[in-house]
């Protein structure tokens, strides 16, 4: 609990940072993209070709650099994130600094991310990988209200956080965030709905 200051500030500036670059992105296609008729993407060089007016032939190195960079943080962060969390909720001993024997659940876990995620990606057709990447964003949408809840309800523990229980304040902040995220997941399933 000696980090929680530090680890809170971690984790507000990122969610900061993370919401002001989503918005940019779609700012930055809704000026690119949808303005040039690419409202539907099959392909991810589709995205590149609208791009070729804004920055010409060098469009297509631009949006490659762009999906390198996030294929290489999302590689890297998402499955070793993902096998911390599962650790440490299952509670087995987890971490880089340990060795395969002392951590071997941890590790499996980690290349098995890996392996699955390079496997979707490799054996899925190009035209499918979009889909995919939209689908899985639309099911964590629909999958946060329940994680902020459960989360919500972690914190709100006097035995598990002491002191750090959430306030007042902050409870009230969340669960309007959490009703707010289920009203429009209720929406878009509505949305999703034929004849509607």
């Amino acid at each position: 609990m000696k980090d929680y200051a530090a680890s809170r500030l971690d984790v507000i500036v990122g969610s900061l940072f993370t919401d002001i670059v989503a918005w940019f992105i779609i700012v930055a296609c809704a000026a690119t993209l949808y303005v040039h008729g690419m409202g539907s993407i099959q392909v991810a060089s589709d995205a590149a070709e609208a791009m070729r007016p804004l920055a010409g032939d060098y469009a297509f190195l631009l949006f490659a650099f762009g999906l390198f960079n996030a294929s290489i943080f999302a590689a890297s962060i998402l499955p070793i994130s993902t096998a911390y969390t599962v650790c440490e909720g299952l509670g087995v001993e987890s971490g880089v600094d340990k060795h395969f024997n002392e951590a071997p659940f941890f590790y499996w876990l980690y290349t098995l991310l890996i392996v699955g995620g390079a496997a979707t990606v490799l054996l899925l057709p190009d035209a499918q990988l979009i889909n995919v990447a939209i689908l899985s964003q639309v099911l964590n949408g629909v999958l946060l209200p329940v994680v902020i809840i459960l989360m919500l309800m972690l914190i709100n523990r006097q035995d598990l956080m002491g002191e750090h229980k959430n306030s007042r304040l902050w409870n009230v902040i969340a669960w309007a965030t959490s009703i707010i995220v289920i009203g429009m997941t209720l929406v878009m399933l509505w949305g999703m709905i034929p004849g509607h």
